[in-house]
């Protein structure tokens, strides 16, 4: 696929800076795979819109992983965590990106608070990343970040993390640290609205993939072939893949709640064996001609030009009727990216 296909013009002003005020607040574009007209909703009729169905989401939880400090120096340093390479507990290493006027260099101490967490920094990684070893004064790492980090909000959010992204920045059934970016389509899912999906006949499963930041990353070569494609973690629990097979057996069409779950799905299809249990990596790149296995609809939020996100969105929708709906939704001033509104994709199945 071309890069340039990617393309497409958007105001400054619809990307959406703050959440809606309820959760589940967000206008929805409905996208029918019938050629019908597209649908201005709401999130909130999502219940009634679909036939009953698999709901699947991740269940990652957003790292506070962004920290300002110190350099020994006195200098100010900003390290943005985006691995953890060891187990949990008062000392932990990890792999970050640090940012200092004068660079960071192995040897370096730094420290974040008044020195209740320090970072030694072990070595410069590929990419110009670093590994650092973290070391908490008192209680944990983890205990320490809570404290000390921020949520990382992403580049084109043009404001400081406050109070509010601790919560808003997070999915309800966020469960599993690992993520530096949210699982997007998630965060328009509240509790009334669960109950109401119950109530229409809707079940639900869940994934987990640690969203990173290559998730951000735009296509910089010509050739979407050519573009390094992002690893991510993901796990896909054995109840996942027993509540698919269910819905297979009953006719119930399986709906990903964001393109992580597409991502991490798919990826487990490869298995020799058909969708596999348990943990693994995955540098699946999904663009249109793919052929999808296991995912039949895609509730998703407006994704970057120039991204391997909407390239999957085109994938799954058909590039033409991808472009006209975005096209739709900058005219009707739909607002977009990480905080902004949704996009429903119906059954794939017929």
């Amino acid at each position: 696929m071309r890069t340039d296909a990617l393309d497409y013009e958007l105001p400054e002003e619809l990307i959406a800076q703050r959440p809606t005020e309820a959760r589940d607040g967000a206008r929805m574009l409905v996208l029918p795979g019938d050629g019908a007209d597209r649908l201005d909703r709401h999130i909130l009729d999502l219940p009634g819109l679909l036939p009953p169905s698999l709901l699947i989401w991740n269940d990652t939880r957003v790292l506070p992983a962004r920290l300002h400090g110190t350099k020994p120096t006195g200098g100010r340093v900003e390290l943005l965590l985006l691995e953890r390479l060891s187990t949990p507990g008062t000392t932990e290493r990890w792999r970050a990106i640090g940012r200092a006027s004068k660079g960071l260099r192995p040897g370096h101490t730094l420290s974040f608070g008044a020195g209740e967490l320090l970072a030694e920094v072990v070595e410069r990684a590929e990419g110009g990343d670093v590994e650092v070893q973290l070391s908490a004064r008192e209680g944990s790492v983890g205990e320490a970040l809570e404290a000390l980090g921020e949520v990382p909000l992403p580049p084109y959010i043009h404001r400081a993390a406050d109070a509010s992204d601790r919560e808003r920045y997070q999915t309800i059934f966020a469960a599993k640290e690992g993520a530096v970016a949210a699982p997007t389509a998630g965060l328009h899912l509240s509790t009334p609205l669960l109950e109401a999906l119950t109530r229409a006949g809707h079940r639900f499963a869940h994934i987990t993939l640690h969203v990173g930041l290559g998730t951000f990353a735009p296509v910089k070569s010509d050739d979407l072939d050519q573009h390094p494609m992002h690893e991510e973690q993901f796990e896909i629990p054995e109840t996942t893949v027993d509540a698919i097979t269910q819905a297979r057996a009953e006719g119930r069409p399986v709906l990903a709640v964001g393109t992580t779950v597409v991502r991490a799905l798919e990826s487990a299809a490869h298995a020799p064996a058909g969708l596999a249990t348990g943990s693994a990596r995955t540098r699946l790149l999904i663009q249109p001609g793919y052929e999808f296995r296991v995912v039949d609809a895609l509730l998703t939020n407006f994704h970057l030009p120039r991204s391997t996100l909407l390239a999957l969105v085109m994938a799954f929708a058909g590039e033409e009727p991808t472009r006209l709906a975005y096209a739709h939704a900058a005219a009707a001033r739909y607002r977009f990216f990480s905080y902004g509104d949704a996009m429903l994709i119906p059954s794939r199945r017929r």
